[in-house]
C-alpha cells in the first residue's frame, strides 16, 4: 500500500512532481469533512496550479462570507503547509469565483477520482490539453498518424496508405498538420498541382475573418489514383510566402465579437468540418507533428479521431515518451475515453530478423499498456475486439474491463509492422514510386498497416 506522502516527507514537498500526490494525501486525510462541505450539487472545489507551479483553492463566492469560511481557511492552511515553495502565501490561499465555468476559463481540468465535485486545474503556458478527450466523430472516420520521435517514416506510411485506400475506390482527405516540418504534400502532389494556400494560411486569415478567401484554394487532388480520389490539404501553399511569420500566429486564439475566445484547436476543428462538408470523404488521414506538443495534443485528443496510430521504434526514447503520455491520461482519469482508439505501429522494421524485432516491440509495448491502460482483469479472448479473421471488426463484452494477452495479434499493443525498404525511403521519391508501382509491392512494405486502417474504415461504413 502506498505510504502517505507526509510520512515520506515530514517537511514540505521539495519539487513540482510532488504537488498532486500531496494534494491527494490532503484530500484523503480530510475526506469526511470535504464530503460534508461539498454535499450540495452546487458546491465544488478546484485545486488550481498556476503558470508558476503554485497551488491554491478556488471555491464558490458564497463561501466567502459564510459560516464555513473559517473551516476552509483552516483546510487551505493545512494544504499550503504541505506544499512548501509551491504554496500561495497567507491570505491568498483561497480564490472565490461566481461559478465553476468562470473559474476554469478554459484551463485543463479533470475530476479527482473518488470525489464527485473536486477538480484539479492546470494553467498552462500553451493551450495543449491532453486531458480533454473529444468523443469520436459520428460522421467520417478520422485517423491520426503520430510518433513520439521524428524520422520514423510516419508521413511516408500515410502517403502509401492514402494511395492504397484510393486504389480501393475510397475518397481520401489528407491533412498535413506537421506544420513545423511540412512536406507530406510533395509525396502526393507534383509541383504543378500544389494548391495556392495551405492550413497555415487559413489559420492566420481566420483570425481576421478572412478564411473564406483562401478556403477554395487550399485543396488539391492527387493524380496517383485512378479509382478513388486523394484530396490533399498541405501545410502551406505553392508559394509559402512569409511562412515563419505565419507559423508564429497559427496558435493564436480567436477573439469573437461577443468577447469570448476560440482556442486555436477549436478553429482547426472548425476548418476540418468545413473541409469534410465540401469534399465528402470516406476517410480523413491526419499527419500529426511528432512529440508531445500543441499540434499533437489537438490531433490526438480534440479532433474526434477513430484511430490513433502510434509509430514506434524499439528503444527507450520511444517507450519513455509513450509511458509519459499514457500516465497523464491515467492520472487525469480519461484513459478509458481514448485507449480503445490506440494502435501501435512498428516503424521501419529492419530487413534482418524482422520477427525478433517485432517481438521486442510487442513486449515493451505490452509492458506499458499493462502498467497504464489495461485493467487488472483476465485478458479478453482473442478476436473479441479488433479485426477478426474475416477482416470485420468485432466487439466483445467490455463491461468487466479492458485487457489483452501479450500474444493477441488483435490487441492495440501488438504492432502493425511497416517494413523498411530502400525504394520507399524519402517522400519525394515516393511519388514516383506510387505512380508506377503495383499493389503487391506496396503491400509487402505497408501491408499490415494498410489492412488495419482499411478494416477500421470498412467497419465504420458497415456499422
Amino acid at each position: 500500500m502506498r505510504k502517505k506522502l507526509f510520512e515520506l516527507y515530514p517537511e514540505p514537498i521539495p519539487t513540482f512532481d510532488l504537488i498532486l500526490p500531496a494534494v491527494r494525501d490532503w484530500l484523503d486525510a480530510y475526506r469526511g469533512s470535504l464530503n460534508d462541505f461539498l454535499s450540495n450539487e452546487d458546491d465544488w472545489l478546484l485545486v488550481n496550479r498556476d503558470l508558476n507551479g503554485r497551488a491554491r483553492l478556488i471555491l464558490p463566492e458564497r463561501i466567502k462570507e459564510s459560516e464555513q469560511r473559517k473551516l476552509w481557511d483552516s483546510l487551505a492552511s493545512n494544504l499550503m503547509q504541505r506544499l512548501g515553495k509551491h504554496a500561495y502565501p497567507q491570505n491568498d490561499e483561497i480564490l472565490f469565483e461566481t461559478n465553476r465555468e468562470q473559474a476554469l476559463q478554459g484551463a485543463t481540468s479533470y475530476l479527482v477520482d473518488g470525489f464527485t465535485n473536486v477538480w484539479i486545474v492546470d494553467r498552462l503556458a500553451t493551450e495543449a490539453n491532453w486531458a480533454r478527450i473529444a468523443p469520436e466523430t459520428e460522421s467520417v472516420p478520422r485517423i491520426v498518424f503520430f510518433s513520439i520521435k521524428g524520422g520514423v517514416g510516419r508521413s511516408t506510411a500515410l502517403a502509401a496508405t492514402a494511395w492504397s485506400l484510393a486504389q480501393e475506390g475510397k475518397r481520401v482527405l489528407v491533412l498535413d498538420l506537421d506544420l513545423e516540418s511540412p512536406g507530406l504534400s510533395s509525396a502526393l502532389l507534383p509541383p504543378e498541382r500544389q494548391p495556392m494556400y495551405g492550413i497555415t494560411d487559413w489559420l492566420v486569415e481566420d483570425l481576421v475573418d478572412n478564411g473564406d478567401v483562401v478556403f477554395e484554394s487550399m485543396v488539391a487532388t492527387s493524380n496517383l489514383s485512378h479509382d478513388g480520389e486523394i484530396h490533399v490539404v498541405p501545410a502551406h501553399g505553392a508559394d509559402h510566402g512569409e511562412y515563419i511569420a505565419k507559423l508564429g500566429r497559427v496558435w493564436m486564439p480567436k477573439l469573437r465579437a461577443d468577447g469570448t475566445r476560440e482556442a486555436w484547436s477549436s478553429r482547426l476543428h472548425r476548418l476540418l468540418r468545413h473541409l469534410e462538408d465540401r469534399i465528402q470523404p470516406d476517410v480523413v488521414l491526419i499527419d500529426s507533428r511528432s512529440g508531445i506538443d500543441e499540434i499533437a495534443s489537438a490531433c490526438i485528443t480534440e479532433l474526434g479521431a477513430k484511430l490513433i496510430l502510434l509509430f514506434s521504434l524499439e528503444g527507450e526514447q520511444t517507450w519513455n515518451g509513450y509511458r509519459m503520455l499514457f500516465e497523464q491520461w491515467q492520472s487525469a482519469g480519461v484513459a478509458q475515453q481514448i485507449r480503445e482508439r490506440l494502435q501501435v505501429v512498428g516503424a521501419i522494421v529492419p530487413e534482418l530478423d524482422r520477427v525478433g524485432y517485432l517481438a521486442g516491440l510487442r513486449e515493451h509495448s505490452y509492458e506499458i499498456f499493462v502498467d497504464t491502460l489495461y485493467d487488472e482483469i483476465a485478458p479478453i479472448k482473442k478476436g473479441e475486439v479488433g479485426p477478426g479473421p474475416d477482416g470485420a471488426w468485432q466487439v466483445g463484452d467490455l463491461s468487466e474491463g479492458w485487457s489483452f494477452d501479450e500474444a493477441d495479434d488483435t490487441a492495440p499493443h501488438h504492432p502493425w509492422g511497416v517494413n523498411w525498404h530502400r525504394s520507399f525511403a524519402g517522400l519525394r521519391s515516393l511519388r514516383g514510386r506510387l505512380a508506377a508501382i503495383d499493389a503487391q509491392e506496396v503491400d509487402s512494405v505497408f501491408g499490415a498497416l494498410i489492412q488495419g486502417v482499411s478494416n477500421a474504415v470498412d467497419w465504420r461504413e458497415t456499422s
